[in-house]
């Protein structure tokens, strides 16, 4: 059965007033960006850059390194999923100065939780957290550690042993 309606007015959606079209094309609009700006956030995140720290393979090879040039290792425990790890690896390692200081002083392991390889590493060094770094002397012996995201100052300042101020160490949860 038809519609009498339909045959002597076009049955179309009533429009919208202006005003509606306006709320409408703001929330449109809202959500293109928040989309965007959600992507651009979780492509920061997770963007590692390459750097150019001379990495160990394994912790054998790195002690082995280290014995034979007589310089401490620097061990940098991290995760795939810790976005800590990620800013900075951003961040720190991936900056030219620390590179070149690590690469100077330092033969450098990076060890990821998820290796199962790497699990006696954590183990021996009493692992629960990332990123956790750690310098070692030859033997393995802790020189000395922290635990937590760390800014290139800070990093500078803990390469070189020097003693950060109560804020620097508030910061990193000291």
């Amino acid at each position: 059965m038809k519609n009498s309606q339909c045959e002597t007015h076009p049955c179309t959606e009533p429009t919208p007033t202006p005003g509606r079209r306006i709320v409408l094309l703001v929330w449109r609009v809202f959500w293109l960006v928040f989309l965007v700006v959600s992507l651009a956030y979780a492509w920061y995140c997770f963007y590692t850059p390459s750097n150019s720290v001379s990495w160990a393979p394994n912790y054998v090879e790195a002690q082995e390194q280290s014995v034979q040039s007589d310089k401490p290792m620097i061990l940098f425990f991290t995760a795939t999923w810790c976005v800590p790890c990620r800013i900075m690896k951003r961040t720190v390692w991936a900056d030219e100065q620390v590179a070149a200081e690590v690469n100077k002083r330092f033969i450098p392991l990076m060890a990821y939780t998820d290796d199962p390889d790497r699990a006696k590493l954590f183990s021996r060094y009493h692992i629960g957290a990332t990123p956790t770094t750690l310098i070692t002397d030859p033997q393995g012996n802790v020189l000395r550690w922290v635990h937590g995201k760390m800014e290139k100052a800070n990093f500078l300042k803990f390469l070189e042993n020097q003693p950060m101020d109560n804020k620097q160490q508030a910061e990193l949860g000291h």
